[in-house]
């Protein structure tokens, strides 16, 4: 809003509202049922204030699309969720939850304020980055004090500063496989290593408890998939005496009782397939390693196939919400 001209919402502002909307309304639901199955006095205010926050940036956005009589989408409601359901998880998850949606919240809600212009909409993303940060800050730091945390790999410093040197066969040196790996390569395997672990709980837990076939398969392959990353990465990190992130699952119960419909566990699978993409992504664009470089194109392009797999079964159950559409000029005009 510049002066009193009213300005209406650009596609960019409405797709970060309207995925923020959806996002958040399927984070509400789990929010619920972890509130309700976590015993912990220190974990429970982080799982409170994570469901705070999302119930409180579904009010602002029903606001902003009120005010501009813009349809609200439909998202998840609590017929998505069935908070009576035994517990899934141990009390270990919900506070992994709180720092694993913290971090993709951060870079998510960075990306929606860089890509807005309109005050109100760039105030409220803004105001969800601080929000955001202060909870995964809060994470962290419970985390550590329960000893929950895994650090990244420790290098020694190095003695000084240096500037690459020109050398006879130094480029191709420089992507051989076998120079050591360098801060930034480390940095996004171990980050693409924990994404992985989250990701093979929430797979392991919902493989319990779905009893959908079609549904079941494509968790296993996904569950597959997490297993495969993880693998190649640990390899790598080894072969350079670093040691490789072992996770010890024991964050999901026996309870064959599902607290989410099946429409949600689908739709939670492709926003996180979405991200991983996102982090292979990142992690390509640092790396200069050819060996890394085609593992993780080929990862990309392997987690695209199951994402659009993913996509197709949530069309075919008619689960899947369509997004705001530029009008169809041609059709509009009879050509």
């Amino acid at each position: 809003m510049v002066g009193s001209h009213v300005i209406g919402l650009s596609s960019t502002e409405i797709s970060a509202l309207w995925s923020s909307y959806i996002s958040d309304s399927l984070a509400i639901c789990i929010s619920k049922y972890l509130l309700k199955i976590t015993e912990d006095d220190e974990v429970k205010p982080l799982v409170e204030l994570s469901l705070t926050l999302a119930q409180s940036h579904i009010e602002t956005i029903q606001h902003l699309f009120d005010k501009e009589k813009f349809p609200i989408p439909i998202g998840f409601t609590d017929t998505d969720v069935n908070i009576t359901a035994p517990p899934l998880f141990f009390d270990t998850f919900p506070l992994s939850y709180v720092y694993s949606v913290g971090r993709i919240g951060l870079t998510k809600y960075a990306l929606f304020l860089s890509n807005t212009a309109r005050e109100d909409v760039r105030n409220y993303f803004t105001q969800c980055l601080q929000s955001t940060t202060d909870l995964y800050n809060r994470s962290i730091t419970l985390m550590l004090s329960k000893g929950v945390y895994d650090r990244p790999p420790m290098i020694p410093y190095p003695e000084h500063a240096t500037f690459i040197k020109k050398k006879e066969n130094f480029l191709s040196k420089w992507f051989w496989p076998q120079r050591t790996l360098n801060v930034m390569e480390i940095s996004e395997m171990f980050f693409n290593i924990e994404r992985n672990y989250f990701g093979l709980i929430l797979l392991t837990a919902f493989m319990q408890v779905v009893k959908d076939e079609h549904i079941k398969r494509l968790l296993a392959r996904g569950k597959q998939l997490s297993m495969d990353q993880i693998k190649f990465i640990n390899d790598k990190l080894v072969q350079d005496d670093l040691l490789g992130t072992i996770m010890v699952n024991t964050e999901v119960t026996t309870s064959t009782v599902s607290p989410f419909s099946d429409k949600l566990i689908l739709n939670l699978l492709n926003i996180l397939n979405s991200s991983a993409l996102t982090y292979l992504g990142n992690a390509l664009s640092v790396t200069t390693r050819l060996d890394l470089a085609g593992e993780y194109s080929k990862l990309m392009v392997e987690v695209m196939s199951f994402g659009k797999d993913v996509t197709d079964l949530l069309i075919e159950r008619e689960w899947l919400e369509e997004p705001p559409f530029t009008p169809d000029r041609k059709k509009l005009a009879g050509v």
